[in-house]
């Protein structure tokens, strides 16, 4: 029997106690033996909870249990959930987490110690909750050359641009029912800002090319700006706006990272992926495109990748499940204004102008002194210098 603690008891902490105790049968058989939680670390109490006798308050205790041989971590954040992740690792605990910002922020450092001391350091869920793709990724994938990842990595707001579209609501409107379905957090920055999708395509890049690309290495564009208009728009042309995550290999080996909302043609699979579902297309030399779709978030389909990773370690033992990441170049990461788009604008002016700055644009509607309309393929740069000339409204990438 293997005993494993819990740290944090929110909704990915419960659900992970949750699927343990509900399929625990058959998670033995795969695992190979029984898994018990022996220790559920929160600063609350909780009566009446089946797992009740189980918290405990103090880290040390599981720290210093030889018996805990595997920790989970659901507390979220990257200060508390650092400490305790570095030090269990250090006290030859494996660790499983679904936390993004950790991982993407300090994970060099934590696979290194996990490394030294031979012991685990996996983090499955912290790119698309439930749906299986970091896995995937390094392992059934692992005999091609991965040329691009995109994907729709943050639940929140493909819900809000979803409603958007669907009902015709106001993003503003949008976000509040986000909020008021528990979708959304009451400051939703990290969601909506596109901070939350820079942290999944900085694990990607990680794990796809070995190198480590830090969440301050993309400036993200979020999803604020987009308006009524720009969904008229986008539906004009057969087209529906997603907030992308992309990872893109160049030929001499540097990638380009981008986080922003794209218009998406409406044959495209990433078009049909709505609501609070992700989907995660992997492009690879010899398998071509692949896809990768599901819940990007919740109690239970998170907690099923929890516990995947837990069921791998403890399948595995007493071998390490190897996962590693080293500092990248300083150039590693390439300059977003050399790459190749068609862009969707929208700006106070009429076709003439539009075609005076940008050349053969093809032209959506053009009334109330408002003109919309694509641009031809070109280097970003130049499209930004182009659109000086105009009173640009809405500026969106088109994805090829």
């Amino acid at each position: 029997m293997v005993k494993i603690a819990i740290l944090g008891f929110g909704t990915v902490g419960s659900g992970v106690a949750e699927v343990l105790k509900m399929n625990a049968s058959s998670i033995a058989k795969r695992a190979g033996q029984e898994i018990d939680v022996k220790y559920i670390l929160d600063i609350r109490d909780f009566p009446g909870s089946p797992f009740e006798s189980l918290v405990i308050h103090d880290f040390e205790i599981i720290e210093k249990d030889p018996e805990v041989s595997l920790v989970v971590e659901t507390i979220g954040g990257a200060k508390l959930a650092y400490e305790f992740t570095r030090r269990a690792l250090l006290a030859g605990k494996s660790v499983v987490t679904s936390n993004k910002e950790l991982v993407a922020t300090h994970g060099v450092e934590l696979l290194s110690i996990a490394a030294e001391k031979n012991v685990s350091y996996l983090f499955e869920a912290s790119v698309g909750g439930g749906i299986p793709i970091l896995r995937p990724l390094t392992n059934c994938l692992a005999g091609n050359e991965i040329m691009e990842i995109r994907g729709i990595l943050n639940g929140t707001t493909n819900y809000i641009l979803t409603r958007m579209f669907r009902a015709g609501l106001s993003f503003e409107d949008a976000l509040a029912e986000a909020q008021a379905l528990g979708y959304a957090e009451a400051n939703p920055s990290a969601d909506v800002d596109g901070i939350d999708a820079g942290r999944k395509t900085c694990i990607l890049a990680d794990l796809a090319y070995g190198y480590e690309v830090c969440p301050d290495q993309i400036a993200p564009i979020g999803i604020r700006s987009i308006s009524a208009a720009d969904v008229a728009g986008a539906e004009a042309c057969g087209r529906v706006i997603r907030l992308i995550g992309r990872v893109l290999r160049r030929e001499d080996g540097r990638v380009h990272l981008i986080v922003a909302p794209h218009l998406v043609s409406n044959t495209c699979p990433l078009a049909c992926v709505e609501d609070v579902f992700n989907a995660i297309m992997v492009t690879g030399n010899a398998v071509d495109e692949t896809m990768f779709y599901g819940r990007g978030a919740g109690k239970l389909p998170t907690a099923s990748a929890v516990v995947g990773d837990v069921v791998d370690i403890v399948r595995n033992l007493p071998a390490r499940r190897a996962l590693s990441w080293v500092k990248a170049p300083a150039d590693y990461v390439a300059d977003n204004a050399e790459l190749i788009y068609s862009f969707f604008i929208r700006a106070k002016a009429d076709a003439a102008a539009a075609k005076a700055a940008f050349g053969d644009v093809t032209i959506i509607s053009e009334e109330d002194g408002i003109c919309v309309f694509l641009t031809p393929a070109m280097e970003t740069a130049k499209a930004e210098s182009c659109a000086k000339a105009l009173d640009v409204l809405s500026f969106i990438r088109v994805l090829n």
